[in-house]
This record gives structure tokens, sequence and C-alpha cells, in this order.
């Protein structure tokens, strides 16, 4: 491992894989890596040297005050003046200021290691928070004690802490102490487990890495594309900044002596052809002589609901995403397939940094959405109320996807919006949609009335809820999304609909974004003519007259026509499309290796079996132009080949090792298909039109004092509600709907719907 220089392919390989391309860097990825610095630089990701003195400076003054709380906490016991002196407690930091790869004003991440006798729920949460309470220097104090990771954040000097709390089995804690070593571990709680993690994951993290600095550089942006493509948050169900970490570390090990620039374009090369749920991970997983519990689907019921296993690389390995749900993990691979699209284009300098890291225009992408108001009396009870809905926000998109058997799908929005003209009040936003390729009947609705009461149920077990707190969801239509949710509170402008001439196809479309665009504005304008095949038919427009038939966009011609359902064509019809000319072949005119060539017979074998006689024989058709292309460029032959074995080594990681016992996709589908079949199928609801009526329009049910009894018992974290538990629970859900006079009217009409990256009409 080294910060620099290029990782020599005798000095072995860091991953459960050998890499997949040894390359160095050319003058084209040196050019643009310089770009991509430029970039993150004027997009303000880099802090200056007074704001970076300033965070050592409380960093070592918080250092400081642990060391007296814990001596303070020592003669409180009784303990002699001597072992008072020697008591000694220590901070350590993690996440992205460890990493390296923090913004201006980015909170920093850190842990206090305790001896054994300074307990978390006593001293640590009453004591030091007392202490830090009477410093002028600290506000914003917020405890957490019962979260699943027992936290307290708090700002020093304006400087933003999260401060976790690790309780070790030593009566004194050596200023030289390495976490690193599992036997810190040994005798620990769940809780220090826990908190422990994240300083032990970050150190291996980077020591897995092939090169800090590319590392670094590389998830800067990454980081950077996620917050404004919106999947930038473990507590929506999306990915939060240790995810992103171990992707981007992962792609490092399989590319090793690239540059940040190629690095970005092969994480979305590699990870839009993943298949979920195989696990990433940057070392095996070890069992550990502690017995501690680590990331089994052989073993854990539950660890085979979760839908996108990224494992952390340190003793005991665990699923760092198991938030993510099926309609976010949708979410997240469009996004990686746009991507991939967006550098391909800039391979060709038809894209560049900005394109890749555009904002993603959520109340532009949706029909309808669920708008979740939130309100408290002060500020104080917001900031408390707030964050304990914000943590049960992904249990409302596990009960939608229960309720509808997964037909209903569900994009929340990561951030929240203020509406500045009500005090104490804040919304959230999820946009929802029908799942893509499944048929629909007209008017068909989804009511979800007796989901979102449970909801609200849950959330209302609040511990310390109070009067004021309160809380209400609306169905909305996307015509009225309120204006406080827009930049500057102005509505932004549709995309007006394309003229075009009676009967002839609009002009080919140049984006897959302007597509998206096209189709939006025409069917929202009440036009059926335009229509977007499946993603997997070369993702390209198409375009229908009243009459049915299709027509080819223009210079399209030499793609395949969409494909109908298995057996739906004759012979003579699977043979007629077969024999059409394919891209990149016929034509090319270049050389491809024998790797090709393997390739292509490996798939055709892998077809034959399959139900649909037209892919069988138009690869056969690839196949044949493929052995006998004329090889006209050594040059030429090179690169593809390169590519080619490239795309087989993608191939044989993306879609997992036989040997894993972590591969466990079968069984992953039958649980699913199970969890699906339990739930009643009174769920659904059909009628011609669809009515959208918000709860004041009903008797609505406040979470007043005393309308719900809290029960501490009853509490579960957010990271212990499963899918699973989901299922087992949703028999209720009906009769709590038919015993409840005053839920509210949610009726999600939604007909057949057009995508394209990741929009919908």
């Amino acid at each position: 491992m080294g910060s620099s220089g290029l990782v020599k392919k005798t000095n072995g390989h860091l991953g459960v894989t050998e890499p997949i391309s040894w390359s160095g860097p050319s003058e084209v990825d040196v050019l643009k890596t310089q770009e991509l610095e430029k970039f993150l630089a004027d997009a303000g990701l880099y802090e200056s040297q007074e704001e970076a003195v300033s965070r050592e400076e409380v960093l070592g003054r918080l250092d400081q005050i642990v060391k007296v709380w814990i001596k303070n906490v020592s003669r409180a016991r009784g303990f002699s003046e001597q072992f008072v002196q020697e008591a000694n407690a220590k901070i350590f930091t993690f996440g992205s200021y460890r990493l390296g790869v923090h913004g201006p004003g980015a909170d920093i991440d850190t842990l206090c290691v305790g001896p054994k006798h300074a307990t978390r729920e006593e001293d640590f949460f009453v004591e030091l928070h007392n202490m830090l309470a009477e410093m002028p220097e600290v506000s914003e104090l917020h405890p957490v004690p019962d979260a699943h990771v027992p936290v307290m954040g708090f700002k020093f000097n304006g400087v933003s802490i999260d401060l976790l709390y690790a309780r070790l089995s030593l009566w004194v804690i050596p200023e030289d102490l390495d976490i690193s070593v599992d036997s810190i571990l040994q005798n620990a709680d769940e809780q220090t487990v826990r908190s422990l993690n994240g300083c032990r994951v970050t150190d291996q993290i980077l020591r897995l890495v092939p090169n800090i600095q590319s590392f670094r550089t590389t998830l800067r942006c990454m980081r950077l594309w996620a917050k404004r493509r919106g999947i930038y948050s473990n507590v929506a169900g999306f990915l939060g900044g240790i995810n992103w970490a171990l992707l981007v570390a992962r792609i490092c090990q399989l590319y090793p002596n690239a540059l940040p620039s190629m690095l970005v374009s092969r994480f979305f090369r590699v990870f839009t052809q993943w298949r979920w749920p195989n696990p990433v991970m940057l070392c095996n997983i070890e069992e550990g002589s502690l017995g501690l519990p680590v990331w089994d689907p052989r073993r854990n019921p539950r660890d085979r609901h979760h839908q996108m296993p990224i494992i952390t690389p340190a003793y005991p390995c665990m699923n760092s995403s198991y938030n993510v749900s099926s309609s976010t993990l949708r979410v997240m691979s469009e996004e990686f397939k746009r991507g991939h699209e967006v550098c391909e284009a800039m391979e060709v300098n038809k894209a560049d940094w900005n394109t890749l890291c555009e904002p993603y225009p959520f109340f532009e992408a949706y029909k309808n959405y669920l708008e979740i108001d939130i309100a408290a009396e002060n500020e104080d009870d917001l900031r408390k109320w707030k964050g304990w809905v914000e943590s049960r926000l992904r249990t409302l998109t596990l009960k939608i996807e229960r309720d509808t058997f997964g037909m209903l799908q569900c994009h929340p929005h990561p951030g929240d919006f203020c509406d500045k003209t009500k005090l104490f009040h804040c919304s959230y936003f999820m946009g929802l949609q029908r799942k893509q390729g499944v048929p629909s009947h007209e008017g068909e609705q989804f009511d979800i009335r007796a989901t979102v009461e449970e909801f609200k149920l849950t959330v209302g077990l609040y511990t310390l809820w109070k009067p004021g707190m309160e809380i209400q969801v609306h169905h909305i239509k996307r015509r009225n999304v309120p204006l406080f949710v827009f930049p500057g509170g102005v509505r932004p402008s549709r995309p007006a609909k394309p003229a075009a001439a009676d009967g002839q196809p609009p002009a080919k479309t140049k984006s897959l974004a302007q597509a998206g665009k096209v189709g939006a504005a025409a069917l929202s304008n009440g036009d059926k003519t335009a229509v977007f095949v499946d993603e997997s038919i070369n993702r390209k427009a198409l375009v229908t007259d009243p009459s049915g038939s299709v027509q080819v966009p223009e210079g399209s011609e030499k793609h395949i026509p969409p494909v109908p359902a298995c057996g739906t064509f004759s012979d003579k019809e699977a043979e007629h499309l077969a024999m059409k000319p394919v891209d990149g072949l016929a034509e090319s005119g270049t050389g491809l290796s024998e790797a090709a060539i393997e390739s292509k017979k490996r798939k055709l074998e892998a077809v034959q079996s399959d139900c649909s006689p037209i892919d069988s024989k138009r690869l056969a058709v690839e196949l044949k132009e493929t052995e006998h292309m004329a090889v006209k460029s050594p040059e030429a032959v090179a690169n593809a080949s390169s590519k080619e074995d490239e795309a087989l080594a993608i191939e044989k990681i993306t879609n997992g090792s036989p040997t894993n016992p972590a591969s466990l996709p079968e069984e992953i589908d039958e649980l699913e298909d199970y969890n699906m079949q339990e739930e009643p199928a009174q769920k659904f609801e059909s009628g011609l039109n669809c009515k959208s009526v918000e709860l004041s329009a009903v008797k609505e049910v406040t979470l007043q004092a005393g309308t719900i009894h809290n029960d501490d018992k009853s509490i579960r974290g957010i990271e212990e509600l499963e899918p699973m538990e989901l299922s087992a629970i949703s028999s209720s859900a009906p009769a709590s709907a038919s015993n409840t006079q005053r839920k509210p009217l949610i009726r999600i009409s939604l007909s057949s719907s057009v995508k394209a990256t990741g929009k919908t009409a």
C-alpha cells in the first residue's frame, strides 16, 4: 500500500479477486483528472487552511476535556489518587474526516474510548454531557442514548461534532492504543462493538486501497455526484458516506494503477453490471476468534433480505447498507446506468463533469408524491422530533412495498424542506410510481390509507414525545407540489411538446434525458403516441402512430425492434429479426480477438436454452460475422482485445463467485416471493377516477397528549426493522383499517406510465 505511485503487478494485489486491469494512466487520463480536480475545487469541496487549523484545535480541546472527565469519574468511584492520575480516555476520528474527504462545514465523527469503570449511561451521557453543557464554546448539545449507535451531537466553536463512546475492558487506556487489533473487542458490549466499528472500518479501508490519493479524489467526486443526484442518505434508504467509500475502494482495487478520471468511469461500468444481492467486499469475511456475529446469509435469515450488501472489512464484518430497499435500489441502479452513459459520452468529448453531476429534477420526475409534514412547539422539540421521524421514514417505504406487493415504488427525497411562513415546521417528500414493465388496469388505484396510518402510529411511539409534535401525510400531484421546495420559491417551467408534422415521428432524440422530457410533455398533454421500450432493448425511444405500428426514430434503423414476451413471434418473424444488421459488426472493419469470439460463443450457448428464439438467432448472426471479420489493424485488434478482456473480467466479478458463501440470489428471490404472497389482495382498489384528498379534508388523527401510549419495549431501532418483520405484521393492517374511522384518505391512481432515465411522466 502506498499513498502515491503505481502498484506493480509483481507485488500482488489487494482485494478478494485479481484486478481487472493493471494498466497505468494515458495522457488523456492525466488531462481529464486535472479537469476533475479543478471541477471539485470550483465546487467548493476543499476547506481552507484556517478551517483545517480550527478543526485540529477543536479535536485537541475535546481530547483534553475527556481526559479531565475520566479523572473526575475515577475520583468519584473512590479510586486512589495515583490511579486517578493514571486514568485516561482518548479521542479517535473516523468517517469522512479520517478518510480525508471532508468538505467545509462538515461534521467530524469522533469516538471517545474509555476504561471499564466509566459507564455509557451514567458517566458519558450524564457527567460528560453536563460538563459540555456548562461550556460556552458548546452549543446545540443533543444526546441520543437510545440510538442503534448511541451518539452525542453538538457544536464546539462552530464545528459540528458527533461523539460516540466505547467502553473497553481495560482499567487504563494507553495513549498509544491500537484499536485495529481484534483483541480490543474482548468482553465489549454491542454498543461498544458498533461504536468501534466506524474507526476500525475507516482505518482498514485506507490499508486496503492501493493509492490513497487517487482513492480520495475519486471518493470526493462520487460523494458530490451522489448528493446532487439525490441518493446520498443512509437514513433515507440510499447510501451514506461509509457505503460510497467502500464501493470506491473496491474499484480502486480492481484498477490499482488508474487515475481518478478513469476510476470514476470504471465505477459506473462495474456497478451498472453488478448482480445484486451479490456482496461487495474488500477482503474475505473472517469468522474471528471472539464469536461475534458476522454477515452470513447462510446462517442469519435476516441477512438474506438485504438488497444491496456492502460488507465492512473489519471484524466483525457487517452489511453497512441494510437500509436499502427494493425501491431505493431501483433508483440507484438507474443512476448508475445514467452515470455510465455520461462517462461514455465524456470519452468522445460530448459531455463533461458538470453533466455527470447535474442535479436530479426530483419534483419533475413523478406524477404522484407523498408529502410528510411535521411540526413542534419550539425549535428544540422540532430538532428532536425531526431526528426521530427521519429515522423512521425508510419504514414507510418498506410498508408501502409490502402492502402493494411491490407494485407501487417509492423514491424518497433525502432532505427536508422548510416553509418559512410556518414556525417550527418542515416537510419530506416521496415520489411514487407503478412498477415498470407490469401491465395495469385502466384507472387502477392503490389504497395505502391503512399503511400510512400504521406508519403514523409507529412514529407516535417516540418516548420523548411532547404535546405539539404532530405529523400529517398527504398525497399530492406534481402540479400541487408547494412552491417552497423550489429555489427562490418559483416553479420551473415544464419543457414544451416538440413540434412535428402530422403522421411523422419527432426529430431524432439526442439523449436519454431529452427523450424523457419529450415523453413527459407528450403524455401530460394527453398524447398517446410517444412510448418508450424497456431499457434492456437498446434504451431507445420508439414512436407509434395511432394504428399501433412501430416507427423507429431517425438514425436508429440498425437497432433491433422491441422484443415481446417469449413465444409471441413466429419462427419466420424471428428469423427476419435475427438477420437484421447489428451495430458495430458488419461495418466495423476492425478485428476482434479470440476472447471476443469465445465470449460470443458462451453467450450463444447460454441463450439457446432460453424461451426466446430471437436472441438466439441474433447471437448466431453476431458470432458468424465476428468469426469472419478481417483483421486490418494490429492496434485495433489490441484495443478490441483489451476491452473484451475487461468486459469478461467485469462480468466474472459482478456475477459473483460460486465459491463465495455470501452469494445466495436464488434463496433471496424465493424469500421475496414468499413475502409477497402473505399480503391480502384487498389492498388493491380499482376505480375510474383518482381523487387526491389531503388529510386536512378529513378528520385528521393528530398526535396529542394521551392519544399514544409510550411503551419502551415496543420501540425498535431503525436497523432492527427488516422486510421480514414487516411481512410478519402485515396481517394486522387491514384490521386496523376497518376499525379506524379517522384514517387519512390516500388513494393513488397510477395508469401505465412512461419511463426514461429514472423519470416518469
